[in-house]
């Protein structure tokens, strides 16, 4: 079982980073959407990221062997290769159609879903913590769409689309992380992604527009290749993290990037308003944001907080002397 290192401060800063940075990230996809389709993004942001990954195992000497992998891990990898590229396709087409702090809140369903397929699969078990905040993420969801309430159920506008291709993001990265969590008892978490990266580029480049590039202004150029390096700095910072703290602690800490981007999103809308566009929410559903945040924390938190409540009072009755007759 992998302990911390105990660097706990370390640990926080990193999965910041990480929360910033995926905080940012559909902030910059909007922007780059405006001059090229989501499979060309994709096959981009795939490509260089695999590519890096490439590169630096190479020069470590530690490529992976295809044919090592069992005949049933075979199947699990291409599982985790059409779960991310349908993932990463999904969230771009869902973000054309979304704002990036709804899109950013959304995508909070995923790791719900990952977790109700552990349960089935992994037979991990769901406490009455988590129970309490998943209500609190539905009730969250409930209030952040007050506004659109009629409109998400009774007419298939784009917003609606957006929504449910936001729901077919999070259930395609459900599959990837399921299948990922297998595979990492044969590979490690870099030689992972690294063929998983470049699998997905390989099989999206047909469908993808190279030549788009040139046609991008020098800012969404820019963007662009923010877009490229953010996922996988982002990803080496949260694995990083979890070496340093408590895994629960820093997925409470990453729940917490819708709220980066809500106000990344208001700043970036008061310094470029040419660029980027204001939510337009209520104090309702920017409560309801708040509930979505709060119940996805409760949710990484609640099983950490209970064993340690369980441990606490394991210890108390131990220093405790029995009754004397």
């Amino acid at each position: 079982m992998h302990v911390s290192s105990g660097r706990w401060l370390y640990g926080f800063v990193l999965a910041l980073t990480t929360t910033t940075l995926w905080g940012v990230l559909p902030i910059m996809l909007k922007e780059v959407l405006q001059g090229m389709d989501a499979f060309t993004v994709t096959w981009f942001r795939m490509g260089t990221a695999g590519l890096v990954l490439f590169i630096w195992l190479a020069a470590q000497g530690r490529l992976p062997s295809i044919r090592a992998l069992s005949v049933t891990n075979r199947w699990i990898l291409v599982v985790a290769v059409l779960g991310l590229a349908f993932n990463y396709v999904l969230y771009v087409m869902g973000l054309s159609r979304l704002t990036p702090g709804t899109m950013q809140l959304m995508i909070q369903i995923a790791p719900i879903m990952l977790m109700v397929g552990s349960m089935v699969i992994f037979k991990e078990r769901f406490g009455v913590g988590q129970v309490i905040g998943l209500i609190t993420l539905s009730l969250g969801f409930v209030l952040f769409f007050n506004q659109r309430l009629e409109e998400l159920f009774t007419q298939l506008s784009s917003y609606t689309l957006g929504i449910i291709l936001t729901l077919g993001a999070a259930f395609t990265w459900a599959l990837y992380g399921l299948a990922q969590k297998q595979l990492l008892t044969v590979w490690s978490s870099v030689t992972v992604m690294m063929v998983i990266y470049l699998a997905c580029a390989v099989l999206i480049f047909p469908l993808a527009s190279p030549l788009q590039v040139l046609e991008l202004s020098t800012l969404q150029l820019w963007l662009l290749l923010g877009c490229c390096l953010n996922t996988l700095i982002a990803y080496g910072a949260f694995a990083e993290a979890l070496s340093h703290w408590e895994a629960s602690r820093v997925s409470a800490t990453i729940a917490t990037t819708p709220l980066f981007t809500f106000s990344m999103v208001a700043l970036g809308a008061m310094i470029w308003p040419g660029v980027i566009q204001p939510e337009l929410l209520n104090s309702l559903a920017y409560l309801g944001a708040l509930l979505v945040v709060g119940g996805s924390a409760l949710i990484a938190l609640a099983p950490s907080l209970i064993q340690k409540l369980k441990n606490r009072r394991l210890r108390r009755l131990a220093v405790t002397p029995p009754p004397t007759s």
